[in-house]
């Protein structure tokens, strides 16, 4: 029996080290201690820095930060989990955060367990995985750094795979498989990916509906779908800290609903349309899932020594002008605003995918077939505006996430899927030769044609011509010269995707002439789609995306200006850094407590006072957020400049004006002078009621203790005052305390708080402590346990039966 376990383990564990070889070769430079540059990273990092270092030194997360946008909640920056138990079993699947090879390895281990799920013998299977996590698009978002979308992906193959099993074979190990991996990609809290899952199943819970019903076996339906809901359930209370305050600051942030009336068209209940279609995949340019170059490729390409572009500035000035010059030239001529390159599925991919719909049979490939089409109308965007206008105003939960061409991941998992178990069928010669010959030469024939056509006369479809020729002519590149290198780029790929195409579909016609053997036959197939995939992959990330240890340490190193403004002892104040993107920016932010930063769920009342304020240069704005210090661009070199108008912490203000909504409310900031008047909305007017229109000269408040989740001042006046603290408003955490009593504030100025303070000598207390955290931590405990439990009882379960089996079998 021992013997048996053995070999049945053999292929699962050679998976297993093929799978982390891959990964470090791939990323070989880690060997030499190198890291990974990703700018995202950076941006994390700078980020996180404040939240962080009080975890070092107090031993927990600060749940929010000063660092950014005045001050958010950490939620969406540092999710780190505390009491889900199941993070162990994350770090084992992502090799203890050896990145980035655990990236890929998860990549490959995910589709690799849904393969066998799918029952792919685990050899096919193996080479199966590359056709999945060497889909280019899964590469380029490594190297500016998007680890929870990564992550994500690599978790998703495997919990589809779990709904799989439940309706098909074990419903409750598929339910256990499920929970397990849904537990673990919730984990990573990027619910964009996890969005596109559910699309994913929900596509195929309707075609096993259909079926069950066909079959009149709806009752075996309901149980699974009970036992599967029990799975979900469990996944998001062990993830319920994370979910819960997302879900609650998402409705304050800017993928929540604006109060402000004006562009009410461009409005939805989360994003703004405009926002959330700003990367839509143009019609044609979904070509690159087939040819990668078919729309040039990412935003500027190092075109090198022999492009037309080169070969220009090489006469004109020479070698070291000519490599200069050519090694960032904006390339893509597609219609998104920027790329870091295309979503390549590849030829080879695609060719088995389009047999696979003409041979296989069953709901198994309307299933795949019907999601990915939805997926790739659904990435065009604006482009295709009627269908997107549906999503976002009627389906749930889609007008949250930006980025619509992200969906297309449903594409490059559901394609190579179908691919594979196609592939596995035909190995097993379950079709006919001769219909197989014919699917063969019908789909290799019109693929290949479509290549041929963008060979050969791709000069004459397309123009070539990009919205940044206009700055390129105008800085004296020669248009014309990029213009040959677009059409030769198309050309060359064009070439290569033929090439793929015929040697897939060579491999395919030995097959079926029983030329070679199945096992011949897989090997073959991995390195077609290891040639097709790995070579664009490494065209975005390669050797040189890497850095040393030492240079990856120099990042954040302090400046001038950075000590300059450190030295300031002053334990809360702002920082204005004008000489980088202000708001697409989070490197002050590892220093300083900045008014700007990087992040996709900033406050949507900020964003609305950046737009309709900040933007405008109103000082008002500026000093009543307490910015200190502006850090000033110049010929020479930026410049700090102390700003003496700073309101500082907390004020005192003699009159309030009461307006009607937010509308009057951002206006009113035009014009007013925060350090005698505070901007109310009516909805708090009961709050003052008892404020007085009188001055106090001689009132003091101080903010005397600085913590990220504390704050603490005390006050002096002889009369009761309203007092205007320079802080974000965020009422779902944030608490107020006067002596150690509770006490009411409320939100001015659009964005800060105030509260009255009666007279006399007092000391207050500001604490974030959001009952959603602390709350969903013990649920989060309670679920992973139980999660644990049932996985273990499944898995003696399953070993039992193993026993019994190779026990009768001996017998």
């Amino acid at each position: 029996m021992q013997k048996n376990i053995l070999k049945a383990a053999a292929p699962h564990v050679t998976a297993v080290i093929a799978f982390f070889l891959i990964s470090l070769v791939y990323f070989s430079p880690v060997l030499d201690g190198k890291k990974l540059k990703q700018t995202d990273v950076m941006t994390y990092t700078g980020a996180s820095k404040e939240a962080l270092d009080w975890k070092d030194e107090y031993g927990h997360i600060a749940l929010w930060t000063n660092s950014m946008f005045g001050g958010m909640p950490t939620f969406l920056i540092t999710h780190t989990p505390q009491s889900n138990l199941l993070v162990y079993l994350h770090q084992i699947f992502n090799l203890f955060n050896f990145k980035p090879v655990n990236l890929v390895f998860l990549y490959l281990l995910g589709f690799y367990l849904a393969l066998l799920v799918f029952r792919i013998r685990p050899w096919l299977a193996i080479a199966g995985s590359i056709a999945y996590a060497f889909s280019s698009y899964f590469f380029i978002i490594l190297e500016p750094g998007h680890i929870t979308k990564a992550i994500a992906l690599g978790y998703l193959p495997a919990v589809v795979g779990g709904v799989f099993l439940s309706f098909n074979s074990n419903r409750f190990l598929g339910a256990v498989m499920m929970t397990v991996f849904l537990t673990l990609q919730l984990l990573i809290n990027h619910m964009q990916i996890t969005y596109y899952t559910m699309i994913i199943i929900l596509f195929y819970g309707a075609f096993e509906l259909y079926n069950y019903f066909r079959k009149k076996e709806m009752l075996s339906f309901f149980k699974t779908i009970a036992v599967l809901l029990i799975g979900v359930f469990l996944a998001l209370g062990s993830n319920i800290t994370g979910l819960w305050t997302t879900y609650e600051y998402g409705k304050y942030s800017i993928r929540g609903e604006s109060e402000l009336t004006v562009n009410e068209e461009n409005k939805t209940s989360g994003l703004d349309k405009d926002y959330a279609t700003s990367w839509s995949y143009g019609v044609g340019e979904s070509m690159t899932l087939f040819i990668p170059n078919a729309r040039g490729g990412a935003s500027t390409t190092n075109l090198g020594k022999d492009s037309e572009t080169y070969s220009y500035f090489f006469k004109q000035y020479g070698h070291d002008v000519a490599k200069q010059a050519t090694s960032s030239i904006p390339t893509y001529w597609g219609p998104q605003p920027f790329t870091s390159g295309p979503v390549y599925l590849g030829a080879s991919i695609i060719l088995l995918f389009i047999m696979g719909m003409f041979l296989l049979k069953g709901n198994l490939k309307w299933w795949l077939f019907s999601v990915s089409f939805l997926a790739l109308m659904l990435s065009w965007g604006k482009h295709f505006m009627p269908l997107t206008d549906f999503f976002l105003e009627y389906v749930p939960g889609y007008n949250k996430f930006r980025a619509v061409s992200m969906i297309l991941i449903i594409v490059e998992f559901a394609v190579p899927l179908l691919a594979i178990i196609f592939l596995d069928k035909l190995l097993k010669k379950e079709f006919d030769p001769a219909k197989v010959k014919k699917v063969l030469f019908r789909t290799a024939g019109v693929l290949g044609g479509i290549a041929v056509i963008f060979l050969l006369m791709g000069s004459s479809l397309f123009d070539f011509s990009s919205p940044e020729d206009v700055r390129l002519k105008e800085a004296g590149y020669p248009v014309e010269e990029i213009i040959q290198d677009r059409m030769s780029m198309l050309s060359s790929d064009a070439f290569r995707s033929l090439v793929f195409v015929a040697l897939a579909g060579a491999v395919i016609f030995l097959v079926i002439k029983d030329k070679i053997k199945t096992n011949l036959a897989i090997g073959l197939f991995a390195v077609i789609f290891v040639a097709d995939l790995w070579p664009v992959d490494k065209r975005y990330i390669n050797n040189d995306n890497f850095i040393s240890k030492r240079e990856s340490k120099q990042i954040f190193a302090p400046t001038e200006i950075d000590n300059f403004i450190l030295n300031d002892k002053d334990p809360n104040f702002r920082v204005f850094n004008a000489s980088v993107n202000t708001f697409n920016d989070a490197s002050t932010s590892y220093f300083h407590k900045s008014i700007g930063g990087y992040s996709g769920v900033k406050m949507k009342r900020y964003q609305e006072i950046i737009e309709h304020q900040i933007s405008k240069q109103n000082f008002s704005v500026l000093n009543m957020l307490n910015t200190k210090y502006f850090i000033i661009p110049t010929k020479e070199g930026a410049v700090p400049q102390r700003n003496p108008e700073a309101l500082g912490n907390a004020w005192f203000v003699d009159s309030v004006m009461i307006v009607p909504n937010a509308d009057s409310e951002l206006t009113a900031l035009s014009k007013f002078n925060p350090a005698k008047t505070a901007i109310v909305d009516k909805r708090f007017e009961n709050e003052i009621k008892d404020f007085k229109t009188e001055a106090d000269s001689g009132a003091t408040i101080k903010l005397t203790k600085y913590e990220p989740e504390k704050l603490f001042y005390s006050s002096n006046s002889t009369k009761q005052r309203l007092a205007v603290f320079s802080e974000i408003y965020y009422d779902k955490g944030w608490n107020a305390f006067i002596d150690g009593k509770p006490a009411p504030h409320i939100r001015v100025n659009y964005i800060l708080r105030a509260m009255m303070v009666p007279a006399g000598k007092h000391e207050i207390e500001f604490r974030f402590e959001p009952q959603s955290y602390f709350l969903g931590e013990k649920i989060s405990l309670a679920s992973s346990a139980i999660t644990i439990v049932l996985l273990l009882l499944v898995l003696f379960g399953e070993w039992k039966k193993m026993n019994k089996t190779a026990k009768a079998e001996k017998d």
